[in-house]
C-alpha cells in the first residue's frame, strides 16, 4: 500500500473555506433534493414518503421545476435569435412567421453590438449594453451615470463577492444588516473579514434602527475593528422590508461621517407590492439629491439582477454592479479584477439589456410583456399577502407582511420542550423545525439561523413563489398544529 498523503484535506485545504456557511443551499437544501431524485425514481424510501412531491420554498429561483414561472416570451424570442442568426439571415421568411417584428429587429441590433454570443466582449461587457444600463439608472434617479463606471456580472453575487474582495482586508469589518442573505457572511468568511451585525427591528416591521446601526460602529472600534463597509439590501431578503427614505440618508450619513463605503444590494428593486405608500428609493438617488459635499464624496456599490424582479432569469448570470465616487486608481484595481475573469456570460449580458430596455408600448410585443410581467407581480404581491395572513392566524406564529422581494420571514415561538429537544438532536431549534417540516410535507424551507436572528427568536424563510398556495398553507398549517402540541 502507498504511503504517500493525499495533497488535499481539510487540514491542508485554505482554512477561510471551512468557516464558510451557505444556508440557502445546505443541510435542508440537499435532503430535499434526495426526496426529489427519490420520488422521480419511485424508490423504497419513496414509498414510505407521507408526501408525493417537494414544494421548494427554500430559494427565489422562479423557473425552478416545480415553482415553473414562465419565462418572458420577449427574452426567449430575442436570446433564441442570437443563439440562432441564421433566423434573421437566410431563414428570416420563417423567422417572420414566429417572431413579431421589433423582436427580429431587436435580435439584429444586438447582434451587430456583439457578434456570437459564444465570444468573448470586454471585460466591463457590451459597452452597448453598458450605455443602456446608464440610462435607465439615469431615467430612474434623474442623475448622471456613466457607462465606464458599470460593470455587467455574472449575476449581482458574482459583484457582491468582488467588490468586497476588493474594499476588504483581513480583519476589517464589514456591517451586514441581520438577518441577512448568507451570501454576505459566507463571503466575509473566506476573505477572512469581520461580519458587524446590525439588528433590523421586527416589531417595526423590520425598519433599520439608526441608534442599533452607530452602536455597531462604536463596539467595531473598541474592539479595534476598522469598519470599512456597510451592506444595505434594500428590498430585504429576507425581510421584504423596503426603506424609507429619512433612513436611507440617515445611512448616507453615517457612510460619510465614518468614511465607509455603502454597498447597496438592490436586486429586488422591481418587486415592490405597494408603490405609492412604500416606494423602492435608489440609494444613488438619495445619495446624489443630499449636500455637495455628501453627494460628491460618499463611496456607493450598487447592485442589480436578471435573477430577480419579474425576470427570474437566475440560471442565466446575468447582472451589474455601477461604482459611484470610486477613486480612479481604485478604478483601476477593479478593472484589472474584471479582467482576470474575462467577461461574464453573454447571455447574461443580453438578459440585463432586455431587463433595463424593455419593449415600448409602439412595439408590436409590448402587450404580451405587458401581461406577462403584470400577472408575476400580482401572483406574488398575491400570494405573499394570503401567506403572512395564514401565518399570522396560526399559534405560536407572527409574521410581518413583506413590503416586497419574494419571501417571507415569519417567527416561530418555539416551545421550551422543542429547543430542549433541539439541543439533544445537535440542532438550533428552527433547524430543527424546518427539517421535521420537510420530513412530514415535503415543504423545504430554510431555517432563520442561517441569515442571522435575535438571539432568543427562532425564524423560518420560505419564498412567495409556489403556485399551489393553498395546497402549501394546508400543509404547513397542519405540521404547525401538531410540532406545537407535541412540545408543548
Amino acid at each position: 500500500m502507498s504511503s504517500r498523503k493525499p495533497a488535499l484535506n481539510l487540514s491542508t485545504i485554505n482554512p477561510s473555506i471551512i468557516n464558510v456557511h451557505y444556508a440557502v443551499r445546505g443541510e435542508l437544501a440537499l435532503k430535499a433534493d434526495q426526496y426529489v431524485h427519490a420520488l422521480a425514481d419511485k424508490t423504497e424510501e419513496a414509498k414510505s414518503l407521507p408526501f408525493e412531491h417537494v414544494v421548494t420554498a427554500n430559494i427565489g429561483n422562479p423557473q425552478q421545476k416545480g415553482l415553473n414561472q414562465v419565462p418572458l416570451t420577449y427574452w426567449r424570442q430575442v436570446i433564441s435569435l442570437l443563439e440562432y442568426p441564421d433566423l434573421m439571415n437566410e431563414h428570416l421568411e420563417i423567422a417572420k412567421k414566429i417572431y413579431p417584428e421589433d423582436t427580429i429587429a431587436r435580435a439584429k441590433k444586438l447582434y451587430e453590438e456583439i457578434g456570437s454570443v459564444g465570444a468573448y466582449t470586454h471585460s466591463k461587457g457590451v459597452l452597448a449594453i453598458r450605455k443602456r444600463v446608464a440610462k435607465f439608472i439615469e431615467e430612474r434617479d434623474g442623475y448622471p451615470s456613466d457607462p465606464e463606471s458599470i460593470y455587467l456580472t455574472a449575476g449581482a453575487s458574482a459583484g457582491v463577492s468582488s467588490i468586497l474582495s476588493i474594499a476588504l482586508k483581513k480583519g476589517e469589518g464589514c456591517l451586514i444588516p441581520i438577518p441577512q442573505y448568507p451570501l454576505y457572511t459566507a463571503t466575509l468568511a473566506y476573505l477572512d473579514a469581520a461580519p458587524l451585525p446590525y439588528y433590523l427591528q421586527e416589531s417595526a416591521d423590520w425598519s433599520m434602527d439608526h441608534e442599533t446601526l452607530l452602536k455597531a460602529v462604536s463596539e467595531a472600534k473598541t474592539a479595534g475593528t476598522p469598519v470599512k463597509a456597510l451592506v444595505i439590501i434594500n428590498p430585504g431578503n429576507p425581510t421584504g422590508a423596503c426603506l424609507s427614505k429619512e433612513a436611507m440618508e440617515a445611512v448616507v450619513t453615517l457612510c460619510y461621517e465614518e468614511s465607509i463605503v455603502l454597498l447597496a444590494d438592490e436586486v429586488y428593486q422591481t418587486n415592490i407590492f405597494d408603490p405609492e405608500h412604500r416606494p423602492f428609493h435608489s440609494f444613488k438617488k438619495i445619495l446624489k439629491g443630499m449636500k455637495k459635499e455628501i453627494a460628491d464624496t460618499v463611496e456607493l456599490v450598487s447592485f442589480h439582477s436578471i435573477s430577480k424582479g419579474v425576470s427570474g432569469e437566475c440560471g442565466r448570470r446575468g447582472g451589474y454592479f455601477e461604482c459611484v465616487n470610486i477613486a480612479d486608481d481604485v478604478m483601476e484595481q477593479i478593472y484589472k479584477m474584471a479582467s482576470v475573469s474575462l467577461c461574464p456570460p453573454v447571455s447574461g449580458q443580453v438578459g440585463v439589456d432586455l431587463m433595463v430596455s424593455p419593449p415600448k408600448k409602439e412595439d408590436a410585443s409590448y402587450a404580451t410583456w405587458f401581461k406577462e410581467t403584470s400577472l408575476i407581480q400580482d401572483n406574488l404581491k398575491s400570494r405573499s399577502n394570503l401567506m403572512a395572513e395564514h401565518f399570522n392566524k396560526m399559534d405560536g406564529i407572527s409574521c410581518n407582511p413583506a413590503e416586497g422581494a419574494m419571501y417571507l420571514f415569519p417567527r416561530i415561538h418555539m416551545p421550551q420542550k422543542a429547543i430542549e429537544e433541539a439541543k439533544k438532536r445537535g440542532k438550533e431549534a428552527d433547524v430543527m423545525y424546518a427539517l421535521d417540516l420537510l420530513d412530514a410535507t415535503g415543504i423545504c424551507a430554510v431555517a432563520g439561523s442561517g441569515f442571522g436572528q435575535e438571539p432568543g427568536t427562532y425564524h423560518i424563510r420560505v419564498t412567495a413563489l409556489c403556485p399551489e398556495t393553498a395546497e402549501f398553507v394546508g400543509r404547513f398549517e397542519q405540521f404547525h398544529k401538531d410540532f406545537m402540541a407535541k412540545y408543548a
